[in-house]
């Protein structure tokens, strides 16, 4: 296994296994790490492409350095070159994921397959990427569905929570996760409402937990290789963040820009949108088990 995440620039390609490639997007910032991975899966002759990146520029609000997303679009095409792309698959559709399948359709032909199309307007501010408005699936995968090439097949796992239309790609040949946003080893995950929903997030995280997946490539930051034992620390990292939230409204503690300087100690400034809305998450699913309510702009127990 190669060294991460200075294994690669922008623009290469990296292979992982004999069946996994990654090429890496221009498009670091706080919240992507060092860019997105766009993944190639298959030796043979055909491939699939997984999580297909940017295009344009500004890819997070907050963080709206350009971005060469034509020269990422060129990358995938030089690394697939000599084979037919028989499928372009996202696991979801926030700008930094998605944008680039259909240019990528109308230079190979391929279909583009995977998670549904959503388009939101979020009511607050966003600290990750917002949804791209573009994506038009050709095909939509159901949970367990399979599609298939020369040497290799993909299973759609939807994990929910993230956005309500993520999907994980397993490998069935190798025992690979594609997990998208959904599990990452360098960063939690940013559950956002409306659309981010933290009882989804856990119960996806409780499916991947029951599974025996080998390894996960995210889609930022480096691979996984202890599945289970990372997924058993987030679900437990997520439950001490709502005993935090209950001890603090016990405290008389309810408005969340409060919450989150109690909370997050030392957090880099640009990232407080992010952990406000993760707060936020967390308190419509206590809110949800009848345990809180919202009163005014703060939040209270309920006795």
């Amino acid at each position: 296994m190669t060294n991460w995440p200075d294994s690669i620039e922008a623009g290469e390609t990296e292979q992982h296994e004999p069946l996994v490639r990654r090429v890496l997007a221009p498009n670091a910032s706080p919240y992507t790490y060092t860019g997105t991975q766009t993944w190639l899966v298959g030796a043979g002759s055909d491939v699939a492409i997984i999580d297909p990146g940017p295009v344009g520029s500004g890819m997070s609000i907050g963080d709206p350095a350009d971005i060469n997303g034509e020269g990422h679009v060129e990358a995938i095409l030089r690394a697939v070159a000599g084979k037919r792309v028989a499928a372009i698959m996202c696991t979801h559709t926030h700008r930094d994921h998605s944008p680039a399948a259909a240019p990528l359709k109308a230079a190979t032909g391929a279909p583009i397959i995977g998670c549904a199309p959503l388009v939101l307007r979020d009511d607050g501010p966003r600290s990750d990427s917002a949804f791209d408005p573009d994506y038009a699936p050709d095909r939509i995968l159901a949970d367990g569905e399979r599609i298939s090439g020369d040497g290799w097949t993909l299973e759609a796992v939807t994990t929910p929570g993230h956005t309500s239309n993520h999907i994980c790609y397993g490998l069935v040949e190798s025992g690979a996760l594609f997990t998208g946003d959904h599990v990452m080893k360098w960063s939690t995950s940013v559950v956002s409402p409306p659309d981010g929903d933290m009882s989804d997030y856990l119960a996806s995280l409780q499916k991947l937990y029951e599974r025996t997946d080998r390894i996960y490539y995210p889609a930022h930051g480096p691979a996984v290789e202890n599945p289970r034992q990372l997924v058993r620390g987030m679900i437990g990292h997520r439950r001490q963040r709502e005993r935090q939230i209950l001890k603090l409204l016990e405290a008389g503690e309810g408005h969340i820009p409060d919450m989150v300087a109690a909370m997050y100690k030392g957090l880099d400034p640009r990232l407080t949108g992010a952990a406000g809305r993760s707060v936020l998450a967390h308190l419509i699913d206590l809110q949800n088990q009848g345990r809180v309510a919202a009163q005014g702009d703060g939040w209270h127990l309920i006795p």
